[in-house]
């Protein structure tokens, strides 16, 4: 599937000084006037000069070599490819072009796994291939489980690329069942493979400070993330396409220096996630288009006391050129957010589908908590969408904790939306309200006003709903 043809990356360009000789040795230089570049996105921009590049030598490990055969599990070739990759210095371990079958990948190092063209690499679906327990996160709490499918270790300079397809395999048959009751639920419920009895005692056992090492669940049905970086430092992945996770597909966790880039997210299970970088700082997500079953892309920072013990944010992320279809939400942070956000920037993104249903999601409550400061977004366009702008202190648990979510200098502009079913779900508590938005050149061109509770001081510029100007003062009244 090939991506859309989206606007090219924005460069700032200074303006050049000219100068106009007058005669007799006298002369005089004007120079044009600079452009001024606003600080919020100066930041951004600041963010994709510091972000620290894979870079790997000309070397390429083709699996064929180390033993790997098509339509036959390639496990042993793929890991020997690696081992000899990362000891000769790094390079490509190459994927060529046919059908791959393999468990999961544990990534070393300067290796960049490499898929060609037309090449497939298809997960086998049998759990315990994905044994022994892996040091891994999930759902924003640490824990020992299933590896996942593509994973890496507290390793630099690693990268997943190229044409080919990462092919999960999970379906109503495998994996997504484990989540139980979902939706319409497409499957016959078996409360011997249900998530819930693991989820709730990972939950209880992170409450308790139990060691993460200790953390080895009775009956483990918590599926595993396709792509998972772990405290890695320098993390490309481009070009692949990505189906049929288990879980969310791309999630790097504690990690430094990350680039996504034109990457087809297309997976419609449970908890199908596209993007989810936790705890990491220094993040580029770039021409990618996600198609899932759950957030397109989702920030977050851990999951109440797992993420205040780390307390590291989500931060210095930049979100652009994407373009999403179905999804829970398109650019989301949270809801494991309780470590915070801060510095996230998102523009020149296109949502539209009958099926996504926000398009600007901050969710948290409470329990979670977190702070969540310095957001913009730019230059977004929606065709269609359910709800355009949600923030919801509310979700799930709702206002049953101590911890009480902030959200601070948010500021959207050039926001476009052509036809949504509510313009705004904006749930503050009482005890903790939500002020402050800055919305410029804003247009809702068809939509309810929505959903306002608990928010005030609403800092508004040629903002419209349905051909009317819509003033603070108005927004003011419906909350």
């Amino acid at each position: 599937m090939l991506i859309p043809d989206l606007k090219k990356r924005f460069l700032l360009k200074a303006c050049a000084a000219s100068a106009v000789l007058q005669p007799l040795l006298s002369f005089k230089v004007t120079a044009a006037a600079p452009k001024v570049v606003d600080p919020v996105w100066a930041m951004a921009e600041q963010i994709l000069r510091d972000i620290k590049l894979t870079s790997f030598p000309q070397r390429d490990f083709v699996i064929t070599a180390f033993g790997a055969e098509k339509n036959q599990r390639c496990d042993s070739a793929i890991k020997k490819a690696i081992a000899a990759c990362h000891k000769a210095g790094g390079g490509r371990v190459v994927v060529p072009e046919g059908v791959w079958s393999t468990g999961p990948v544990h990534l070393k190092s300067n290796v960049n796994l490499h898929l060609q063209k037309n090449a497939v690499l298809s997960f086998v679906t049998d759990p315990q291939a994905y044994l022994p327990e892996v040091f891994t996160r999930w759902e924003g709490v640490e824990l020992m489980g299933f590896s996942p499918l593509i994973y890496a270790y507290q390793q630099q300079n690693i990268a997943v690329t190229g044409e080919g397809i990462l092919e999960g395999n999970a379906s109503g048959e495998n994996w997504w069942p484990w989540k139980g009751v979902w939706k319409h639920t497409p499957w016959k419920l078996d409360p011997a493979t249900d998530q819930k009895p693991g989820r709730d005692q990972l939950f209880a056992m992170a409450e308790a400070g139990v060691p993460v090492e200790k953390r080895v669940l009775d009956n483990n049905r918590l599926r595993p993330p396709f792509i998972q970086p772990y405290g890695c430092e320098r993390v490309l992945i481009e070009g692949v396409t990505i189906r049929n996770s288990p879980f969310w597909l791309i999630n790097p966790v504690l990690c430094k220096d990350v680039v996504i880039r034109g990457v087809n997210c297309i997976s419609f299970g449970p908890n199908s996630d596209g993007c989810d970088p936790e705890s990491c700082q220094r993040v580029l997500i770039e021409n990618c288009l996600f198609d899932t079953g759950d957030d397109c892309i989702a920030l977050k920072s851990g999951r109440n006391a797992d993420g205040r013990r780390l307390a590291t944010p989500v931060q210095q992320v930049v979100i652009q050129d994407c373009l999403m279809k179905s999804g829970h939400g398109g650019v989301v942070i949270g809801s494991e957010i309780s470590g915070g956000a801060k510095q996230i920037f998102a523009r020149r993104c296109r949502m539209s589908s009958p099926n996504l249903e926000r398009g600007l999601r901050i969710k948290t409550n409470s329990v979670r908590g977190g702070l969540i400061e310095q957001i913009a977004v730019d230059d977004i366009e929606i065709g269609e969408v359910k709800d355009a702008i949600v923030i919801n202190f509310y979700y799930e648990e709702g206002d049953a904790g101590n911890f009480l979510p902030q959200v601070k200098d948010l500021k959207i502009s050039n926001f476009r939306v052509k036809k949504a079913q509510r313009a705004f779900e904006i749930r503050g508590l009482p005890r903790a309200g939500i002020s402050g938005i800055q919305m410029t050149d804003v247009n809702f061109e068809q939509a309810s006003l929505g959903v306002l509770e608990h928010s005030s001081d609403f800092k508004l510029e040629n903002v419209s709903l349905n051909g009317k100007a819509l003033t603070a003062a108005l927004l003011k009244q419906s909350s």
